[in-house]
């Protein structure tokens, strides 16, 4: 069956006073690709938000409920949440490669955590660009621009990036909405080899996408988790039906 990497129990999240997220509960299981669907504001991307504690950053947002990561209460006090996102990486929507050179963009979060050998930071800058399946198309070019590759290439630079802090679970915001039809092909591919390694959440509006790379879904309307399944399940028999409706393409 596998283990659980995130467990979370009845999640609230408020911005202010206005309900984000209501008693939200589901278990995200270890090296499996969860995709979550839902209309845009339906809550989606803000849960995705909570297990690298990326709400922090807003002021008005509280959260309860647990939220355990590899067994570990996040929100506990004392927590670590430098070490937690490197345990937890994040890859977002739009590409954002440092404007750096491609090289000094892997390398910046292993000189974060200390490493400085310039053999090791090539082994790590080789690596992950190898399984982010870039290495071959930039390996004569480390030293220029990461602004200067396609959209396609800096957003898998960018999990190149999200892979050399050594993750073990990865965040995806759509991380293919802003890229033309071969680059999102070849980020799917990545992602259905990258799940051998790491536990992948991915928020997305593609349907299709889900459908292809994900193992389970979870359908979000107005901040409640409506339906949580097997992919293959929540699209061919769904028990809700809202889920029902949503995608039959019936609302959203």
């Amino acid at each position: 069956m596998g283990k659980n990497a995130i467990s979370v129990k009845d999640c609230n999240l408020h911005y202010g006073s206005v309900p984000a997220l209501k008693n939200v509960t589901m278990d995200i299981r270890e090296r499996k690709v969860t995709a979550l669907i839902g209309p845009s504001g339906c809550g989606k991307s803000t849960f995705l938000r909570i297990f690298n504690r990326m709400n922090d950053l807003i002021e008005s947002c509280r959260i309860t409920g647990e939220i355990l990561v590899e067994g570990n209460d996040i929100y506990a006090s004392g927590v670590d949440v430098i070490q937690l996102r490197k345990t937890v990486g994040m890859v977002f929507q739009k590409p954002n490669p440092f404007p750096m050179s491609i090289y000094d963009n892997i390398a910046f979060a292993p000189r974060t955590f200390g490493i400085r050998k310039k053999a090791e930071l090539s082994e790590i800058i080789e690596r992950t660009l190898y399984r982010a399946g870039l290495w071959y198309e930039v390996k004569d070019r480390l030293h220029q621009s990461a602004l200067g590759l396609s959209g396609g290439q800096q957003q898998r630079l960018c999990i190149a990036r999200a892979l050399a802090a050594e993750p073990r679970i990865l965040l995806m915001d759509e991380p293919t909405s802003a890229l033309d039809p071969i680059s999102t092909g070849t980020i799917e591919a990545l992602i259905m080899e990258l799940k051998a390694e790491y536990t992948i959440v991915i928020v997305t509006h593609n349907m299709q996408q889900a459908t292809r790379i994900s193992d389970k879904t979870a359908f979000f309307l107005l901040g409640e988790l409506v339906e949580y399944g097997g992919t293959q399940k929540v699209f061919s028999n769904p028990f809700d039906g809202r889920t029902e409706s949503y995608i039959t393409g019936r609302f959203g």
